[in-house]
């Protein structure tokens, strides 16, 4: 899997994930939700960089044609719910033609510290030879991200596979590395040195979820 690691090079990501992170500025939740989708315009804008053009001759109001480049691969946007949300949004701001894919993935608590990974709910067009972006802007363990795709892989095999995280856990990493395709490429803004007993990113910022929306019963 190729690892793209937005820390190594301080940018507008370093800014965004300074104010998502900082206690006293993230508890201002329309601030989150943008800088989630701020943070999806510059990963989306990164991968732009990777995909495959076409020429397009476009007729101008001066009646002449310009030869322009157009993106020649049909991309499928899919997230997570419900931190996932505004990120996605980012994305589908600059891939604006793009089909887009819901996954339900939650923790289901049996113990304090003990849970397991669930799908609930499934919404996605036909992957066959398309290029799928999953992003969910925290990837901690991994492992809702895997279930996610292994979900999504019943509508079909993508022909690329892009994974889109703002914060990750070196362990995530690791995971994501040994389960997904070899030339799977994954996005992060920064990665982080470890989870707690919670299985929370440490330092991380939180829950996102509750960030962006409000806290839950």
């Amino acid at each position: 899997m190729i690892i793209h690691n937005f820390d190594l090079q301080p940018s507008l990501v370093s800014q965004y994930l300074a104010e998502m992170r900082d206690i006293s500025v993230q508890s201002d939740r329309l601030r989150f939700r943008r800088n989630l989708e701020r943070l999806g315009e510059i990963f989306a804008y990164e991968i732009s960089k990777t995909l495959e053009y076409k020429k397009l001759a476009v007729t101008t109001p001066l009646g002449v044609e310009a030869e322009c480049g157009v993106i020649a691969e049909q991309i499928v946007l899919a997230t997570i719910f419900r931190a996932g949300v505004p990120f996605h949004q980012g994305f589908l701001r600059y891939f604006d033609n793009a089909e887009n894919a819901f996954v339900s993935a939650y923790r289901k608590y049996k113990e304090k510290e003990n849970f397991d990974i669930l799908i609930e709910y499934l919404a996605s067009p036909r992957l066959d030879g398309k290029t799928l972006i999953l992003c969910d802007p925290m990837l901690a363990t991994g492992a809702s991200m895997e279930l996610s795709y292994k979900a999504l892989l019943t509508k079909g095999a993508p022909a690329k596979l892009h994974v889109a995280s703002v914060i990750a856990s070196q362990q995530a990493v690791d995971y994501m590395q040994s389960v997904m395709p070899a030339e799977a490429e994954l996005w992060v803004g920064v990665i982080d040195d470890r989870i707690n007993d919670h299985s929370y990113i440490v330092p991380g910022l939180g829950d996102a979820g509750d960030l962006a929306y409000g806290t839950k019963e």
